[in-house]
């Protein structure tokens, strides 16, 4: 009250017990009044360790676990009674925030607070330095990762009913508990029609299962595909194997938020608000997949296509001081001036370089949030040059979402799994089935040009030889010592995303990869790309990027009668152009304290030579003509 705003919070014990048991959690002065009232009555009655004990037993510890007897079943497949103190203190880390620190999706989170706990145990005199140092080195590890005699803290996989399409129902428990919270998504008997294409993540499971045959874990890749007019996501694929460690890729990650008093921030990323669906990665750098954002902010700003640049090999950046100051090419290619349209067909980087410096840091980061980045943000001290070509990490979630935006003619539509939720009495809490045309988050006219640029990409430029017979546009994108590759693609119809990498490592390069030497964005991801979108659209009208696409309202039932003699429309087919290049210098990731100047350089590409338990899935909705 004397603030005018709301402070952090000073519940004790027995009053976050009665806030979970009684008078739930919304935020007014009513609530607060009444569960201090409550409170007080429970503490005259009731001795503390048994408030403890209900405390204990009725919270949330994240995967529909409500108290810590169901949570080191779920989590350690043994009693409470038995759990060591590194499992105590990583259940007790996770009270603040289940589905952040939870162990499954977030082992490193999980193990950064189990770490907080153990240190305020010793530091309260609860443990001794040997029982400290001994719990210390019992670090958490997936059950299915560990080795025998080297301590850890084992967490398993849950034994749950196994589900046809797992990356799509763990996609669509987060999205609810993010809306609802635990409590209402695994008690409240919700019925959920979902947006899930049974078809379409049938075709995309084979379609990345065929792209990672004759390779093994840690090897893997996600693919997303969005309906842009809608926002619909038609199939989420999060990896090749959902049961091995619970992480869905294609959800990616948040950025950890610097402290703002000592770091200035000057675009905050959208998760930080919390209502973010992640995944329980980190999201992984999209190279020059991240271009489109930049040159969206400079047709924005009035600039053409046909603006000149020079296209240097090398491109030093202005003022920047130290061995990491040099974008690059391939060596011997470069050379003379070349348009924007010319360099997004070829992805010079060292012309994005110099675009980006045109239009602003600043604002493409803006630009990357407004179009769907929920992990884009922007500090001076972090960023600089190099953020165009896609230093910051992004999901396949995002990225799908996001270049929809530039097929919807600018309109955005939040990408959603769900079409209909309803409570055990029927009511609706949420309706997407009738949407409208989403909000204009860029001129259609800025839209329609990026789209017309990156169209491009897929005839002549460094996806040549993986369009589809229709018209589409994407973008390659390959990181700095091809770490990740990348392509994005998209049709009015459909648009999706496709990114293969290690899980394991966000450095381990690509290398000798089903005969592929360099594992480029237009080799393998793009040919993943090309071959679900042919059999993906193969039943549905061709129209081009003018015409509105064709889509029908979600609970109309749709005729998949075969359709023969597809005309591909007319195309422009730009002219032969050179390979864009490699840079030849490279820095460490965020976060890992570079000067101001830095600046991060992952490689261009050359053109290609190659439901839950207690939830009920009433309805897989119908492919869309």
């Amino acid at each position: 009250m004397r603030s005018s705003g709301f402070v952090q919070g000073g519940s004790t014990i027995t009053q976050q017990y009665v806030k979970n048991a009684y008078t739930g959690k919304q935020r007014t002065l009513v609530r607060k009044v009444r569960e201090l009232v409550l409170a007080s009555q429970l503490d005259r009655r009731t001795p503390k360790d048994q408030i403890l004990f209900k405390y204990l037993e009725s919270i949330y510890l994240g995967e529909g676990a409500y108290g810590v007897g169901a949570a080191s079943e779920t989590y350690f497949r043994h009693p409470v009674n038995t759990l060591s103190l590194s499992e105590a203190a990583l259940l007790a880390g996770i009270i603040p925030a289940p589905s952040i620190y939870e162990p499954r999706g977030n082992p490193q989170a999980a193990e950064a607070r189990r770490e907080v706990v153990l240190a305020k145990m010793l530091q309260q005199h609860s443990i001794t330095d040997q029982q400290y140092a001994t719990a210390l080195q019992q670090r958490v590890v997936s059950a299915a990762n560990a080795k025998p005699g080297v301590p850890l803290t084992a967490v398993f996989a849950p034994l749950q009913e196994p589900t046809k399409y797992p990356y799509f129902v763990d996609y669509v428990r987060r999205y609810l508990i993010a809306r609802y919270g635990p409590a209402t998504v695994f008690r409240g008997g919700l019925t959920i029609q979902t947006t899930l294409d049974p078809a379409l993540q049938d075709l995309a499971d084979k379609t990345v299962r065929d792209s990672l045959s004759g390779t093994s874990a840690p090897l893997d890749m996600s693919m997303v595909a969005v309906e842009p007019p809608t926002g619909y996501v038609k199939a989420v694929v999060g990896g090749r194997d959902f049961a091995r460690n619970q992480v869905n890729l294609a959800l990616g990650g948040c950025p950890n938020k610097p402290d703002p008093a000592k770091v200035k921030i000057e675009v905050d990323a959208t998760c930080w608000g919390g209502e973010t669906v992640t995944g329980g990665g980190t999201g992984r750098q999209p190279g020059s997949a991240f271009k489109p954002f930049t040159l969206a902010t400079a047709l924005s700003k009035g600039y053409s296509p046909s603006r000149v640049y020079p296209a240097p090999n090398f491109y030093n950046v202005p003022g920047c001081r130290g061995d990491h100051c040099t974008i690059g090419n391939n060596e011997g290619e470069g050379g003379g001036s070349v348009t924007l349209r010319q360099a997004t067909w070829k992805s010079i980087n060292t012309v994005f370089a110099q675009l980006i410096r045109d239009v602003g840091v600043r604002d493409t980061a803006d630009m990357a949030k407004k179009l769907g980045i929920t992990s884009a943000w922007e500090s001076p001290r972090f960023h600089g040059i190099s953020y165009t070509l896609g230093v910051i990490d992004v999901s396949p979630l995002d990225m799908a979402s996001a270049y929809g935006v530039l097929a919807n003619h600018g309109a955005r539509q939040e990408p959603t799994p769900v079409a209909i939720v309803r409570d055990a009495s029927g009511r609706v809490l949420e309706d997407n089935l009738h949407r409208g045309e989403g909000a204009k988050v860029i001129d259609p006219v800025v839209a329609s040009n990026v789209t017309d640029m990156l169209r491009g990409v897929l005839t002549s430029g460094t996806a040549a030889g993986k369009d589809i017979g229709r018209p589409a546009a994407g973008k390659t994108g390959t990181t700095e010592n091809f770490s990740n590759a990348w392509f994005v693609g998209y049709t009015p119809t459909l648009s999706t995303s496709v990114w293969l990498g290690y899980s394991s490592s966000q450095t381990e390069p690509l290398r000798h990869i089903k005969g592929v030497d360099k594992v480029y964005g237009g080799t393998i991801p793009a040919q993943t790309w090309h071959n679900f979108m042919v059999e993906a659209l193969k039943d549905v009208p061709v129209t081009d990027f003018e015409q509105p696409a064709p889509v029908k309202p979600l609970a109309e039932a749709v005729d998949r009668a075969a359709r023969g003699g597809i005309d591909p429309g007319s195309r422009r087919f730009p002219a032969d152009t050179d390979n864009g290049g490699s840079y030849f210098q490279g820095l460490p990731r965020p976060f890992a304290s570079p000067p101001p100047t830095t600046t991060t350089v992952p490689p261009n590409e050359p053109p290609s030579t190659a439901p839950p338990p207690s939830t009920t899935t009433t309805a897989l909705l119908p492919r869309r003509p």
